[in-house]
């Protein structure tokens, strides 16, 4: 049986409006940002404390993790030749101090993780985050107002990547692949000029 129920959401570029109607559908009284950056400059209405405020105002409570669950970790440890690695993140205190602040507020509210990306399969909130998170009942909240289980999403995902539209069910192996070859795909990868960029911004 699963422990509870936690939703995750990608922001997109949906109004406030319509991000906060999406939240209220399912009862969400809980957003966790696990954005590392928490601002967009093409949608100002997810920068951090524009977004705090709007929750709010809706009583919805806010809670920043970017820092424990982000996909850009500040950790140089989590890296490999520049790529984040979802492998060396999920090791961290850090990572792990998120996911049982994750589990905590599960308990008290009705938690979404939150990111930017609309589909949860090319995002790490469910790549990253959620493969540690399995024991709870998973729910993508998707643009248009429907949910996908947390299963189907994966399901959806090994076809994807095998091009078989056929297979009707995934055994542990073939999801651990798939979650492998899609973070992957999807994890930061910093360009050269970046990274010399922060070897220099060190030294000085």
């Amino acid at each position: 049986m699963k422990k509870g129920r936690i939703f995750t959401v990608g922001h997109s570029t949906h109004s406030i409006e319509r991000f906060t109607s999406l939240l209220r559908r399912y009862g969400v009284t809980a957003v966790a940002d696990v954005r590392s950056s928490p601002r967009s400059r093409i949608n100002p209405q997810y920068n951090r404390e524009v977004l705090k405020w709007s929750l709010r105002e809706q009583g919805v409570e806010y809670v920043f993790l970017g820092d424990e669950l982000g996909a850009r970790p500040a950790d140089r440890a989590c890296y490999v030749n520049g790529e984040a690695r979802y492998d060396l993140i999920s090791k961290t205190e850090k990572f792990k101090s998120g996911l049982d602040r994750i589990r905590e507020g599960s308990g008290k509210f009705d938690v979404a993780l939150m990111c930017a990306e609309q589909d949860p399969i090319t995002c790490h909130r469910t790549i990253l985050v959620c493969r540690h998170l399995e024991e709870y009942d998973i729910r993508h909240i998707l643009p248009n107002g429907s949910i996908e289980s947390h299963g189907d999403a994966m399901l959806r995902l090994v076809r994807e990547l095998s091009g078989k539209n056929n297979i009707d069910s995934a055994d542990a192996g073939l999801l651990s692949a798939a979650y492998d070859v899609q973070a992957k795909t999807i994890s930061y990868k910093e360009s050269r000029i970046e990274h010399d960029s922060g070897i220099i911004g060190e030294l000085l």
